[in-house]
C-alpha cells in the first residue's frame, strides 16, 4: 500500500522488519534526540494511565544516512565507553545512531505512552556484519509488541540499519509504562523471535529500575514474580571507578542528556540522591571489554538492568565465558557459546546490570 501524505511524506507497505500491517512514513534526517526529549515531556502530560493501549503501526525511515563524517564523533564515543580507536562501529554507537528515530516514534501525539518516567527493561541488539565509517544507512524504527506486564505494559521500540538494502544492525530496546493495561492481553504484531534474555535502566525515557523491580524472565506467564534464590556476585574480573563526570561525558557522545545523568540536582528532581550512570554506557562499557577479536565481526550483545549506578561509585564486574556462567546465567547461542557479564555495586551485592555477547 502506498499513500501520499504530505509534500515530503510518502508512506507504504515496509519491506522487512517491521509487522506487515504498518506503513512507512519517510523523513529527511534522524531527528536530534534533544528536541525529542523536550517534545516527550510536554506530551507526557497529556497521556495519562489507562486500559486498551494500541501502538501506532507506523515505522519511521532515513533512506540515506552518510556516515562518512561521524569519524570525530566515533572517536569520541570509542574514548568514553572505552572501546579501542577503529573505523568499525561498535553495537553501541549504532543504538546512538539509530535510537534517536525509536524515540521520535515515542513523542508522536498517538504514541499511548508518556515518554517521562519509562523504565528501560533491557535491550537486545545484534550486528549481522561490520558497519565502517563512510558505509551509507537506511534506518528504520518503529514500535511492537506491546504486552502486559504485572505492573503496567511493556513494549518494545524496535530501530534497523541497512547498507546496500541488506540488514546490518538490529536493535530492540524495550520499556514499561506503569499504570497502563494492553486490551485483553492482547499484543500488537511482532514477526522477530529472538531471545528475551534480559531488565532496567533509563526517566526522559526510562527511569531507572525501582527498588522491587525484577527483570521478565524472573516472572511466570501471567508476569507475576517467580520465586529465585539471591543473586550471588561472581568473582569479579575488573572493578570500574565511575567519576561524577561520566554522566556528562557520555551524555555528549550519545546525545541523552537527561538530567538524572547530568548533575545531582538534576537526579534529585527524579528521586535520586544523586547523579546515576547511564545504564547504556555500563552496557557498552562491558561491550567494549569483551573486545572486537572476541566477539567478532557479528555478535548479539544483550543487556538488562537493575539497580541504578550513583556517581561516583564503584563498580565491581565479571565477564567469563558462557560455558562457565552458570545454570542461571541467559542461554548463550552462536558457535562459540560467548560471554556473560555482570555488573554489581563494589563490595556488595546491588546488582546493576548482567547480559551476554555472543558471537553469530
Amino acid at each position: 500500500m502506498t499513500a501520499v501524505v504530505g509534500a515530503d511524506e510518502v508512506r507504504s507497505a515496509p519491506r522487512a522488519g517491521a509487522p506487515s500491517s504498518y506503513t512507512v512514513t519517510d523523513l529527511g534526517v534522524v531527528p536530534p534526540l534533544g528536541g525529542l526529549y523536550v517534545k516527550g515531556a510536554m506530551g507526557s502530560v497529556t497521556k495519562r494511565p489507562r486500559a486498551g493501549v494500541v501502538l501506532p503501526r507506523v515505522v519511521y525511515r532515513v533512506a540515506d544516512v552518510d556516515t562518512t563524517g561521524v569519524a570525530a564523533h566515533l572517536a569520541d564515543y570509542q574514548g568514553v565507553v572505552g572501546e579501542p580507536v577503529s573505523d568499525v562501529l561498535p553495537a553501541g554507537f549504532l543504538h546512538v545512531l539509530t535510537f534517536p528515530l525509536a524515540t521520535a516514534v515515542m513523542v508522536r501525539p498517538d504514541f499511548p505512552l508518556g515518554l517521562l518516567g519509562m523504565v528501560h527493561l533491557r535491550n537486545t541488539a545484534r550486528v549481522f556484519r561490520p558497519v565502517g565509517v563512510g558505509d551509507r544507512l537506511e534506518i528504520r524504527a518503529w514500535a511492537e509488541h506491546a504486552r502486559a506486564h504485572r505492573r503496567g505494559v511493556q513494549v518494545d521500540l524496535v530501530a534497523e540499519a541497512f547498507a546496500g538494502g541488506v540488514p546490518v544492525y538490529r536493535g530492540v530496546s524495550t520499556y514499561l509504562a506503569k499504570g497502563f493495561s494492553v486490551r485483553d492481553g492482547a499484543s500488537t504484531p511482532s514477526e522477530w523471535a529472538g531471545p528475551d534474555r534480559a531488565a532496567s535502566e533509563g526517566a526522559l525515557p526510562g527511569r531507572e529500575v525501582p527498588d522491587g523491580a525484577m527483570p521478565d524472565r524472573a516472572a511466570d506467564g501471567a508476569g507475576r514474580p517467580a520465586s529465585r534464590a539471591p543473586w550471588v556476585p561472581p568473582l569479579p574480573t575488573a572493578r570500574w571507578r565511575l567519576p561524577r563526570s561520566i554522566g556528562p561525558e557520555y551524555g555528549a557522545v550519545s546525545g541523552d542528556r537527561n538530567p538524572i545523568h547530568m548533575s545531582a540536582l538534576g537526579a534529585k528532581a527524579f528521586g535520586f540522591p544523586r547523579a546515576i550512570a547511564h545504564g547504556m554506557y555500563t552496557a557498552a562499557r562491558a561491550l567494549a571489554e569483551v573486545g572486537p577479536a572476541r566477539r567478532g565481526d557479528a555478535y548479539e550483545w544483550t543487556a538488562e538492568f537493575f539497580k541504578p549506578v550513583l556517581l561516583p561509585g564503584s563498580v565491581d564486574v565479571a565477564i567469563r565465558y558462557a560455558s562457565d556462567a552458570g545454570a542461571g546465567a541467559a542461554p548463550a547461542v552462536g558457535p562459540e557459546g560467548g560471554f556473560v557479564y555482570d555488573a554489581w555495586r563494589a563490595g556488595r551485592t546491588t546488582r546493576h546490570l548482567t547480559g551476554t555477547v555472543t558471537p553469530l
